[in-house]
């Protein structure tokens, strides 16, 4: 018996870097029978039996679900053999190759496709096989050969797919919500919040219903837009909270038949450890195995984000339509041209893009809720396409938060002429006259200035309102602080020519 292949006898682990310079194929075996897998890759059977049947699309199962596994198996690893179940050097040799596969060097040989079975078995075996060929081969021994690294036996100890897989789905989403969906939103919040305060002195008008209403400030508006980033951080956050519970320890249906008493708990202890990321185990793993309600909640936290971003940016690219006859408040950095055939133009592309992104979350969100849905029994067959969307959704928000903040938000300047011009031919503001001279006169006044095409003051100086008496009460910095005008009694008295709306 070689060292290689003693089950007692601790062999020497070999330098030799990642990688298998065989070519042609060589024979796997799994419990159906032999496979043939390309020599110069570390996966076995189970994962080959995967590529041939179900090689469907271009989607692969996200490799932030692998780093997330090396983690469980590394866990795993050290808690089996801490407790004498796994020889010191098995879990040693595996516990290295494992920080390999959370290192990402191994990603290569993670190749199955995200439409596989619905447990996630498939993944798992694949990390399994991986793991075991390449201990396997640190130790000089025979690819293919499962001694002295079972991948079962030994890399899966007192595991099951439909425990490993669920917590490796919370690990990897809940790394890539804080570390990189949370933080990107608060830095767009934090431009924003910038941009209200650069402009909190900056008078405009209002819209409701798309119609002008009176005035607040740019910054007021803004502020609107980062107090609604606000709630939707805090909504994400508290929904990613969820992910923290694990399902380890439940094995195959929950109740943790061939894991050792504690064995959840001392891997999350573990898990927590080695990720600074305080996990538990699950109260209850037959909800944690039956349900994926955590990850619904958690791309929920997502999609109602999405929701918010979708509004501000739709705000921001009407807000800048023009150069000459939309809107034109706002001026956008000018990043690229924005028509092949028309020179000259430049659109509001970050804040397409961000409404595209917001839209793909949106749809993403159905997937999940169906999936999740599908938890049928002891087991919810349908995580490979939560874990995908979740990731997905997550990524592209982290992404183009950044880059809507840097290419468009940061840079965005305002058309103080056009704002201006704005506040001058308002007719709004004629609410402020309300409570001093009525509601109907107020209207007479607004419909006189329509029809005939007069600056509100023009048109309130023509219907008998004094000149003192209009520059106090409409006075456009002051209406975006709120309150009643207090006028003199007498003012309230004042009788304006052609009062009734039906008199315009």
């Amino acid at each position: 018996m070689t060292p290689a292949s003693s089950g007692t006898a601790a062999p020497v682990v070999l330098a030799i870097p990642i990688g298998l310079a065989a070519t042609g194929m060589r024979r796997e075996f799994d419990s159906l029978g032999q496979v043939e897998v390309a020599a110069d890759r570390y996966w076995g059977a189970q994962t080959q039996r995967s590529l041939q049947h179900f090689n469907i699309g271009h989607d692969r199962m996200p490799k932030e679900v692998y780093h997330a596994y090396g983690y469980v198996k590394k866990a795993a690893a050290v808690v089996n053999t801490r407790a004498g179940r796994l020889s010191a050097w098995k879990g040693r040799l595996i516990e290295q190759v494992c920080d390999e596969v959370i290192s990402g060097a191994l990603d290569s040989e993670f190749p199955l496709y995200v439409f596989q079975t619905g447990s996630g078995t498939q993944s798992n075996m694949n990390v399994n096989e991986v793991i075991s060929n390449r201990c396997i081969q640190l130790v000089g021994g025979t690819l293919g050969t499962q001694q002295p690294i079972h991948p079962n036996d030994h890399v899966n100890m007192a595991q099951s797919s439909n425990d490993t897989f669920p917590t490796a789905m919370h690990i990897a989403a809940h790394e890539m919500a804080t570390t990189r969906t949370i933080p990107a939103l608060r830095r767009l919040r934090d431009a924003i919040d910038a941009k209200s305060r650069q402009w909190a002195g900056v008078v405009k008008i209002g819209r409701t219903h798309l119609e002008d209403a009176v005035p607040l400030t740019v910054g007021q508006e803004w502020s609107g837009y980062a107090g609604a980033l606000d709630d939707a951080i805090a909504e994400v956050e508290h929904a990613t909270h969820g992910l923290l519970e694990v399902a380890m320890g439940g094995t195959a249906v929950g109740t943790g038949l061939n894991a050792p008493a504690g064995f959840g708990e001392q891997v999350a202890a573990q898990l927590a450890a080695m990720t600074g990321t305080p996990f538990v185990t699950a109260k209850n793993k037959f909800t944690a195995q039956g349900t994926l309600d955590a990850m619904v909640r958690a791309h929920g936290g997502l999609k109602t984000a999405a929701v918010t971003l979708f509004k501000i940016a739709n705000d921001l690219r009407w807000l800048g339509s023009g150069p000459r006859t939309g809107l034109g408040e706002l001026l956008f950095p000018e990043n690229e041209p924005g028509s092949s055939i028309m020179p000259g133009k430049v659109n509001p592309t970050q804040a397409e893009a961000m409404l595209m992104v917001a839209i793909q979350v949106i749809a993403s969100d159905l997937a999940v809720n169906m999936g999740g849905a599908e938890g049928n029994f002891e087991l919810n067959a349908f995580r490979p396409i939560l874990i995908a969307n979740y990731l997905h959704s997550a990524l592209i928000m982290a992404d183009m938060c950044d880059h809507f903040r840097q290419f468009m938000v940061e840079g965005t300047t305002l058309n103080q002429a056009k704002l201006t011009d704005n506040i001058d031919r308002s007719v709004m503001m004629v609410t402020a006259l309300s409570p001093v001279i009525g509601y109907d006169q107020a209207a007479a006044i607004s419909y006189y200035a329509i029809d005939h095409d007069l600056t509100l003051k023009q048109a309130a100086l023509a219907k008998g309102v004094s000149e003192e008496l209009f520059d106090r009460v409409v006075d456009p910095l002051a209406l975006t602080r709120g309150g009643t005008p207090d006028p003199p009694q007498a003012a309230r008295s004042t009788t304006v020519a052609g009062g009734s709306p039906a008199h315009r």
